[in-house]
């Protein structure tokens, strides 16, 4: 799964030069430009392919509910990391961790420093090892309702971090400073989700 998840960071990063070779030749920089129809048609399109392929690649991987999601954490962390690992790789970006970067589009555009979303792949990464530690020891996994409560709390603070800026994420301006309280907090509550389950 982990393998399969570096490459399509590869791949991703491929679709990425490319795109910015066609709208950003000088050097990929906010504002952003505004991407013809067909093109942004088919960039969201093949965001929601990349969803499909994680979430069919885990369904595949796991046995239960609770390790199937553990493992599209772990490929979606992986994939997040070494989509910028190629990055870096191939074209020498991000210049530091605090660069600006769009990470996603789908359903509005998520705008954040480079460091953010491998903060939270990290966090992913760490939490989809502790529950496959435990599924694969004999253990269980069964979140409560007011786990989930916490998790997805957490979560919707986190999403809310990237797409709150919506004057550089829709309309062309400089982007705001970065919520990073969103992204502690979000954080804390999806990690305090996660002890509780493990206890």
């Amino acid at each position: 799964a982990a393998v399969f998840a570096m490459a399509m960071g590869y791949l991703e990063a491929a679709v990425v030069i490319y795109l910015r070779g066609l709208y950003y030749p000088e050097g990929f920089a906010f504002p952003l430009r505004l991407m013809e129809q067909r093109v942004l048609l088919a960039e969201l399109g093949r965001e929601a392919a990349t969803l499909v392929m994680l979430t069919v690649l885990a369904w595949l991987s796991g046995r239960k509910l609770a390790d199937r999601l553990a493992f599209f954490r772990l490929e979606f962390a992986v994939w997040d990391i070494f989509y910028y690992i190629w990055l870096k790789l191939l074209i020498g970006w991000p210049e530091s961790w605090l660069t600006w970067d769009i990470l996603f589009l789908i359903p509005l555009p998520w705008i954040g420093p480079v460091l953010s979303p491998l903060i939270v792949s990290l966090a992913m990464l760490s939490g989809a090892w502790f529950i496959l530690r435990r599924m694969q020891g004999g253990g269980h996994f069964r979140p409560a309702p007011g786990d989930w409560f916490f998790a997805l709390s957490g979560a919707g603070l986190i999403f809310l971090s990237y797409v709150i800026d919506t004057d550089a994420g829709l309309r062309g301006g400089m982007p705001a400073p970065y919520r990073w309280e969103l992204l502690i907090g979000g954080l804390a509550l999806g990690y305090y989700a996660l002890l509780r389950c493990l206890r």
